[in-house]
């Protein structure tokens, strides 16, 4: 098979909330990276989504990282995979979303 990414793939587990900006709803759904790119992320959460569905999403930089102050990452995509594990009788959703655009902001005064 040919490696398609176009972008360095990073292995880092790192919390994510995520919110779907056309259903407006009230609530985010939480979760964790698997990895990341400058052009996509695979998160695991417990709510499933369908391929197409635009999602915003927040990632947690910690300091250790950044070795500075939290940094968040507040970014726009679209899914484009779901994937459905079954682990002792818990199922677990693995989304893979290409990032269509994304801002950085710095940890000081910044609430999810």
């Amino acid at each position: 098979m040919t490696e398609r990414r176009m972008a360095r793939r990073y292995d880092l587990s790192l919390p994510v909330s995520v919110r779907l900006p056309l259903n407006r709803e009230p609530r985010s759904h939480s979760g964790h990276t698997r990895d990341i790119s400058t052009r996509g992320v695979y998160f695991m959460m417990q709510d499933d989504l369908i391929p197409g569905t635009e999602v915003d999403f927040t990632l947690t930089l910690p300091a250790e990282i950044t070795r500075g102050t939290e940094v968040f990452v507040r970014a726009h995509g679209r899914v484009i995979r779901v994937d459905k594990r079954q682990d002792d009788n818990h199922e677990t959703i693995g989304v893979a979303a290409v990032i269509e655009r994304y801002d950085i902001i710095r940890g000081e005064g910044f609430r999810l």
